[in-house]
């Protein structure tokens, strides 16, 4: 019973908006009070849980993130995928769904990729004639793809709580976010096929195309070169995540000052330090949750939730699909790598309790996670999408509920009672 209040004390601060540390504290101090646990015992163990250099990644990826972003790395990869669907009607929209999935392969964060496709994106789709509204709710849509397509900042966290492999967990995203990439473009031509004040660009002969495409994929070629250093250095075992998140930070650096000179003294100093805070509010973050997930294993929360959804329903389909409901409403309510902290240590055992492969619930996770991000009402991506075009949510709510429904659904679906959409890839490059 006192770990379902501490859950209600968690989810109630985080409503009335108190700070996502803070929320989980106040939780923790609750249980510990309550429960009668002696912090001699709970505060080593939050300490050895942090001491693992799986969780380098997540700063070294913060700071590749902000280095990519002001080194202007994105533009060029921009730019060549517009030279193969930016012609066709809907084909902008098309190509900064495209380009938010290659971006998010290269940083790992959904707010990163929202931040820097964005600042090259809406000026375009603006003046393309795409409404504000649409193309606000687009890119906070698909700037989720940085959360699915690998390497991901959640799944690390997610391999790191649940004692799973973090190239597993990686791979089982990545047709997720393919589908997922699929049905975004295409609800995003549905969407607009009709809209009249759309501009289109001339189309290029045959000769002009090739040149254009030896030009941009000339310049594009070190932005391209990252994702293939990253990722072909973790899936062929050459780096660890960790050593592939430094690569690609040494990597950035150069490209982004000498290549693609948008890096200077001063805006490296400024991601330096960004990255500095944003870790340093996730690390805190990250040792009150251990101390919070392993007082709510002690009290068997984990359990008490399981006899509470039995008691409902013994189909393990309505289960999942109760689950799923809780992971939407986490998400809309904090931020993705809070959710997945809190998310992993509860519903973790009751999956395995129903013969769901942890691997299959990491894209589970993924896919949930990074829905609640644009669900109303909290929605925090898509409200920071709104205020980087300039856009109200009123003008937002209508492409982002189509979006919801004819793309985000059928892919949690398909993740959640089709197994080997996620299991497939690490079977095969993984083996068992």
């Amino acid at each position: 019973m006192l770990s379902v209040i501490a859950l209600s004390i968690l989810i109630l601060t985080l409503i009335i908006g108190v700070p996502v540390p803070f929320a989980f504290l106040a939780s923790t101090t609750f249980l510990i009070f309550t429960a009668g646990y002696d912090p001699s015992f709970l505060l080593p163990f939050g300490f050895s849980r942090m001491s693992n250099s799986v969780l380098l990644a997540i700063p070294l990826f913060i700071i590749a993130g902000g280095l990519i972003n002001r080194g202007h790395i994105g533009d060029k990869l921009v730019e060549l995928i517009d030279l193969f669907v930016g012609r066709i009607k809907g084909g902008m929209g098309v190509v900064a769904v495209i380009s938010c999935a290659v971006f998010g392969s290269i940083t790992g964060s959904a707010a990163a990729t929202l931040s820097g496709i964005g600042a090259i994106m809406f000026p375009k789709l603006n003046k393309a004639g795409y409404p504000a509204g649409h193309s606000a709710a687009l890119i906070a849509n698909a700037s989720v793809l940085g959360l699915l397509i690998p390497p991901s900042a959640i799944m690390i966290l997610y391999a790191w709580i649940g004692n799973q492999s973090v190239l597993a967990a990686f791979l089982a995203t990545v047709v997720p976010g393919i589908i997922l990439t699929l049905l975004l473009c295409l609800v995003n031509v549905m969407l607009v096929r009709r809209h009249p004040a759309l501009v289109l660009d001339a189309p290029l002969g045959r000769k002009a195309f090739q040149q254009q495409l030896a030009r941009r994929g000339t310049r594009a070629i070190p932005a391209l070169a990252m994702p293939f250093l990253i990722l072909g250095g973790i899936y062929s075992g050459f780096v660890t995540p960790t050593e592939a998140a430094a690569l690609g930070v040494l990597y950035a650096i150069p490209v982004g000052f000498f290549i693609y000179r948008g890096l200077n003294g001063r805006s490296l100093v400024q991601a330096l330090l960004e990255a500095a805070v944003t870790t340093g509010v996730i690390m805190v973050m990250l040792y009150t949750v251990m101390i919070l997930s392993r007082l709510y294993i002690m009290e068997d929360l984990p359990g008490t939730i399981m006899d509470a959804l039995t008691s409902v329903t013994e189909n393990p389909l309505l289960i999942l699909l109760m689950i799923n409901l809780f992971m939407i409403i986490i998400g809309m309510l904090m931020d993705d790598a809070s959710a997945v902290l809190l998310a992993t240590p509860i519903l973790l055992p009751l999956v395995i309790a129903l013969d769901v492969s942890p691997i299959q619930f990491a894209a589970i996770v993924g896919v949930n996670l990074g829905m609640g991000n644009i669900t109303p009402p909290t929605a925090p991506l898509l409200y920071l999408s709104g205020q980087l075009n300039g856009a109200r949510i009123d003008q937002m709510m209508k492409p982002t509920l189509c979006m919801i429904a004819f793309a985000w659904l059928p892919t949690l679906l398909l993740v959640t009672y089709v197994p080997q959409l996620s299991l497939w890839l690490p079977e095969l490059v993984l083996g068992g």
